[in-house]
C-alpha cells in the first residue's frame, strides 16, 4: 500500500507546483525529480499491467505540461529504463524551461527487472558503465535530441544508477562541446563511504592518508606525466565548465562520498597539501589499476565542478535516504547548497 502511495502523483507528487516558476531552482529540481519518478512508475505500470485510466505514470509529467515523446527499453528484458519528455509548445515561453528532458530511473527490485538492473549496478561499481547497453541507447537518444533541439534546450536527469548513466552521457557530451543542464539524484560515488564516519578528525586522517597513497601510486605508475593539470588534454580542464546539480543525502552510503570528495580538496589546501589533494582528486587507485590492465581508466564519477545540494533533513532509514521521493518536495527539506570547482 505504501509503495502504491509513492507511485500516486496526487498523494506523493509536488502538487504545490501548479504554477511553475522556471526561474526558481527548487521548482526546476522538483520537476526533474518528478520526471525521473515518472520513468519508474511507468515501468511499474508495465509490470502490474496497469493500462489507460489505471496507469499511474502519466500525471508525473502531464501535471507539468510535458508529453511522453519517447520510451527507452532495455533490449534484454524490455523494461522501461528511460523516458524522453517534451514540453508542450505553448508552455515553452520561458528561457529557463527545457524543450526536452531525458530521464533515467534507478534500480527496481522486482522480478521482471532485478537481473538487468543488478547487472547495471555491477557495471557501475566496476567502472564498466561505458559497456552497458542502456548507456549506449541513452547516448544515441541524447545525441539525436541535442541535434534537433540544441543543447541549451535539453535537460538530463537520473536517480541512483540512472544518474550514473546521465552523468556519463553528460561527460561525453561536454567533450563534444555541449553543456547540458543536469540533475543527478543520489548519484553513486564508487568508494568506501568515508563520509559516514562521525569523528571529523579521524575522517580527515583517513582521507589524508588515502590521498597520499593514491597520489603516490598514480605518480609511480606514470600518471603524473599523462596530462598537466590545467592543460587542454586534462579531463578536468575539459569538464570544468559543466556544472551538474548533485542531490546527495549525507546518510546515503551510495552518494554521500561526493560531499567528502569535494570538501577534502579544500581541507588539503588549508593544511598546505593542496597539490596532493588536487592530484588525488583527478585519479583513483581503481583508475590506475584499469590503466595498467589496458582498460578505460577514466572513472566516470570524478568531476571537477558541481553544484551540490545536501538534504540535511533527518532520514528514517537507508531506503528513505536513498529514495527519489525525498527530492519531490524540496520546499519541505532543510537543504544546503554549495558550488565546487576543483
Amino acid at each position: 500500500m505504501a509503495k502504491r502511495k509513492r507511485q500516486d502523483f496526487q498523494l506523493s507528487g509536488p502538487i504545490h507546483l501548479a504554477a511553475v516558476d522556471w526561474e526558481n531552482f527548487d521548482h526546476r529540481a522538483s520537476i526533474a525529480a518528478s520526471l525521473v519518478q515518472g520513468v519508474g512508475v511507468k515501468e511499474r505500470d508495465r509490470q502490474d499491467h496497469r493500462l489507460d485510466s489505471n496507469a499511474l505514470a502519466p500525471p508525473w509529467w502531464e501535471f507539468f505540461k510535458f508529453q511522453l515523446f519517447l520510451v527507452l527499453k532495455d533490449k534484454n528484458d524490455q523494461s522501461v529504463f528511460a523516458c524522453i519528455y517534451k514540453l508542450q509548445h505553448n508552455h515553452r515561453s520561458h528561457p529557463s524551461a527545457p524543450k526536452y528532458v531525458v530521464a533515467f530511473r534507478g534500480t527496481i527490485k522486482k522480478p521482471d527487472t532485478i537481473f538487468q538492473d543488478l547487472k547495471l549496478d555491477i557495471q557501475v561499481i566496476r567502472n564498466r558503465l561505458q559497456n552497458a547497453s542502456r548507456f549506449h541507447r541513452g547516448m544515441e537518444a541524447v545525441e539525436d535530441i541535442v541535434a534537433e533541439a540544441g543543447a541549451e534546450n535539453v535537460w538530463l536527469a537520473g536517480h541512483s544508477s540512472g544518474s550514473a548513466i546521465a552523468l556519463l552521457i553528460g561527460r561525453n557530451m561536454v567533450k563534444r562541446g555541449f553543456l547540458l543542464q543536469t540533475y543527478l539524484f543520489n548519484p553513486p560515488y564508487i568508494s568506501l563511504p568515508l563520509e559516514l564516519i562521525k569523528n571529523k578528525k579521524f575522517k580527515f586522517a583517513v582521507r589524508y592518508a588515502k590521498s597520499h597513497i593514491t597520489a603516490r601510486i598514480a605518480s609511480v605508475s606514470g600518471r603524473r606525466c599523462e596530462t598537466i593539470p590545467g592543460s587542454p588534454e586534462d579531463p578536468f580542464t575539459v569538464l570544468s565548465e559543466w556544472i551538474p546539480n548533485l542531490f546527495v543525502n549525507p546518510s546515503d552510503p551510495v552518494c554521500c562520498e561526493y560531499i567528502g570528495y569535494f570538501e577534502h580538496v579544500q581541507h588539503m589546501i588549508m593544511v598546505g597539501a593542496g597539490e596532493i589533494g588536487s592530484f588525488a582528486a583527478r585519479n583513483s587507485i581503481l583508475s590506475v589499476i584499469l590503466d595498467k590492465c589496458g582498460k578505460n581508466s577514466e572513472t566516470f564519477h570524478h568531476i571537477p565542478s558541481a553544484h551540490v545540494i545536501k538534504n540535511r533533513s533527518p532520514s528514517k532509514n537507508l531506503q528513505e535516504a536513498h529514495g527519489i521521493h525525498q527530492w519531490l518536495r524540496l520546499n519541505q527539506l532543510f537543504l544546503q547548497h554549495k558550488l565546487y570547482k576543483l
